[in-house]
């Protein structure tokens, strides 16, 4: 009989952490009750244009579409995204384009590039932790780093770099409409940031898939404008936010001199990006419905964000304090009082049971922190069902409290 034997993983698996966020989708698959869904940050179902999409998809296909394509991606979509990014903040050439497979294969090719293992890769606290999994999976030491209402305690930065004695080769941070707090790093920060990159010499991972849905305030300068042709920006952007998760299409604009290093980790991952997709995206954009596809997303985010807040407040009252964001997705929820003593770890599988799926604090922080708070996505629901979740969140909370 053949012994029983185990593979002989590589030292970098432990790393491979997984993803809460992720894994809820697999969870909430599974259940068979009825469940409002606050987990995932997904666009609602309802406003991604999917009858666009098929009938573009009718006209456009050949058997052409269906072949390998340039790993820098298809020149119609490069060329139609550069038209497009020309109108906004974000104007940009193409020898800086890469389309990359989602957001999240733009912060695997910078953390490829960038990060050693033992590197320190600063993450604000709370982050997404998909996306500081991802510096980890490449052997990073983690410095997490305080947010409030202004984003990114910058601030606080020196000090907690000089205590562990070494300077960060990154600083992983979300700009606008943070995941999962909402919060949008200051004008001010923005600057400061720079500079302590630029003391440094640590390259700033600037992932930013929600920058296009401000729905009230004024848009604040991005690090590109702020600092032009910087080789320590690698900026992350995605349409799984603004179209929808699935395409999988985004893209990563970078120094030129880093281009071909993007391109070449991409060919060791995916040689390229899902061709038949990138034509659907490309079209979408040179049929002009951008702009009014992204105004639509912004008075029905705001409508839906509004709605919870007042949601809360009706069943929730002092129980609770929330962010209040002027774009994105979500809402961080912070328990109060004696509700404060209830792990939100544990509050999920009651909540589950009780019909209301979140993301407990600890999922959203590498160091399990925040075991007061959760992330609610106000996006993908529409307000009446914001309102029936928020009573099960509620009688959820009632039942915890009876244990604690």
């Amino acid at each position: 009989m053949r012994p029983t034997r185990t593979a002989p993983v590589a030292a970098r698996a432990d790393q491979l952490v997984g993803s809460v966020i992720d894994s809820s989708t697999s969870l909430l698959a599974a259940q068979t009750h009825d469940v409002v869904r606050f987990a995932m940050g997904a666009p609602a179902a309802e406003v991604v244009p999917t009858e666009l999409f098929r009938e573009i998809a009718s006209q456009i296909y050949t058997p052409d579409s269906f072949t390998y394509g340039a790993t820098e991606g298809e020149p119609v979509l490069v060329h139609a995204l550069l038209d497009y990014l020309a109108q906004t903040s974000e104007a940009t050439s193409e020898e800086r384009i890469v389309i990359t497979s989602g957001g999240m294969q733009g912060l695997d090719l910078a953390c490829k590039i960038y990060v050693d293992p033992g590197d320190v890769v600063i993450v604000e606290s709370p982050t997404y932790t998909n996306g500081s999994a991802t510096a980890l999976s490449y052997g990073a030491e983690l410095l997490e780093a305080p947010i409030d209402e202004n984003g990114l305690i910058v601030e606080a930065l020196p000090e907690l770099v000089a205590a562990i004695g070494r300077t960060p080769k990154a600083i992983y941070t979300i700009p606008n409409f943070q995941n999962p707090s909402g919060t949008t790093l200051s004008l001010a920060r923005r600057k400061a940031l720079l500079e302590l990159a630029h003391a440094w010499n640590a390259v700033i991972i600037d992932d930013d898939p929600y920058g296009l849905l401000r729905f009230t305030g004024e848009d604040i300068p991005g690090f590109r404008s702020l600092s032009p042709n910087d080789p320590l920006l690698f900026s992350v952007r995605t349409f799984s936010k603004i179209l929808a998760p699935g395409l999988r299409v985004g893209w990563v604009d970078v120094d030129p001199s880093v281009r071909q290093l993007v391109i070449n980790a991409k060919q060791a991952m995916d040689t390229c990006t899902n061709v038949p997709n990138q034509h659907i995206v490309a079209e979408f954009i040179c049929r002009g419905g951008l702009d009014e596809h992204l105004a639509g997303l912004r008075n029905e985010y705001r409508t839906r964000k509004e709605a919870m807040l007042e949601s809360i407040q009706r069943h929730l009252g002092g129980r609770v304090s929330t962010t209040d964001p002027d774009g994105g997705f979500f809402l961080w929820l912070t328990l109060r009082g004696d509700d404060a003593r209830i792990s939100t770890t544990a509050l999920f599988e009651t909540a589950l049971a009780e019909g209301v799926a979140f993301i407990p604090g600890p999922a959203l922080s590498p160091g399990g922190r925040f075991d007061d708070a959760l992330r609610l996505c106000f996006a993908s629901t529409t307000p009446e069902r914001i309102e029936e979740g928020i009573i099960r969140l509620r009688r959820s909370l009632d039942l915890m409290r009876e244990k604690v």
